[in-house]
């Protein structure tokens, strides 16, 4: 039986182009498991995706989406079977592997996690890849020290996917939360979340001669990279960590050692496409248990397959507030 699918393609003029197509279950991809897909979302790689040139596609037709929730439908794996509730993020599906843009998607089962009881299917994916990215990198600063009265802990790029799940995790869990914004507008937003202080992204934007400054932060999430992550590198406290995970302000990072020296200050690398299976259970479960419900509602924006290409544009252009569900059966 047909089903719709968000199909991105390319012309021998390598012109790309996106449409709603009707496709079978025979069309999609090799993998163990059949999932009936309920919600997917809308990241900065699925901006990519979506966009002039196709991003990080390499086959063509494809169908994107980094992300999805639903239930397996018919399972070759003895781990899973037809009723059990599934989430997917990362292992480069969406980019290589056809993705969650369809109301089907068949997968491996080993990039599959099964869903905690406490979340829907349509939570999962107001968290999806950017609030698992989230979970991880707040998991890395409690393993190296971070507990709350140690002092504020900084989100940059608060406003977007990544930022926002930090915000209110952080705060749910009794953190005093400095939120970095360069748009004023989200200032509501982000006290909402549970942040305690907005802190104007101009004052962390331009790098300064002083490799140290006063001692700020006892912790950062960093979605922003480049000057920003130099400049608060230079803020951190005695000992303090930063989880970067994000380049939205560039991959350069103009730095000294000198606050990795003189402070200790540890950065952590988080990445969430190749993360091992036990680490993502452990997160989901996370999630599950430290990611307020009434918070998590507040960052959805609803949209369905039709929005997608706008969406892909609105993303890449740093226009997208919170998280965007897609309910891929609307």
């Amino acid at each position: 039986m047909a089903f719709n699918a968000l199909v991105v393609d390319k012309d021998a003029e390598g012109n790309t182009s996106s449409a709603i197509r009707q496709i079978e279950i025979a069309d999609l991809p090799a993998g163990d498991v059949l999932v009936s897909v309920e919600y997917s979302t809308v990241n900065y790689k699925d901006g990519l995706c979506l966009g002039s040139g196709g991003g990080l596609v390499r086959a063509w037709p494809h169908v994107p989406g980094i992300d999805f929730a639903g239930v397996v439908e018919a399972s070759e794996d003895p781990r899973y079977k037809p009723g059990d509730r599934v989430v997917l993020t990362g292992w480069r599906v969406g980019e290589v592997h056809w993705g969650g843009y369809a109301q089907k998607a068949r997968v491996k089962a080993d990039w599959l996690v099964p869903l905690p009881e406490a979340l829907t299917t349509r939570q999962a994916m107001a968290v999806g890849t950017a609030g698992l990215t989230a979970m991880l990198a707040v998991m890395a600063l409690e393993t190296h020290g971070l507990t709350p009265g140690k002092g504020p802990v900084l989100v940059t790029g608060a406003a977007g996917g990544v930022g926002s799940v930090a915000v209110a995790i952080l705060a749910k869990l009794g953190h005093d939360v400095a939120a970095v914004t360069g748009r004023p507008d989200t200032e509501a937003y982000l006290r909402g979340l549970g942040a305690t202080q907005i802190v104007p992204r101009a004052d962390l934007a331009e790098t300064v001669k002083r490799p140290l400054e006063s001692e700020n932060w006892a912790g950062c999430v960093d979605a922003v990279g480049g000057a920003m992550l130099a400049r608060v590198l230079g803020q951190m406290k005695y000992g303090a960590s930063v989880a970067a995970v994000g380049l939205a302000g560039g991959a350069g990072l103009p730095a000294t050692v000198i606050p990795f020296l003189l402070r200790g200050v540890n950065l952590l690398g988080i990445d969430s496409v190749m993360q091992p299976y036990a680490n993502r259970v452990t997160a989901w479960q996370r999630i599950a248990a430290d990611m307020p419900a009434d918070k998590l509602e507040a960052m959805i924006t609803p949209a369905t397959l039709s929005d997608l290409p706008q969406l892909g544009r609105d993303i890449l252009a740093g226009k997208v507030q919170g998280r965007t569900v897609v309910d891929v059966n609307a």
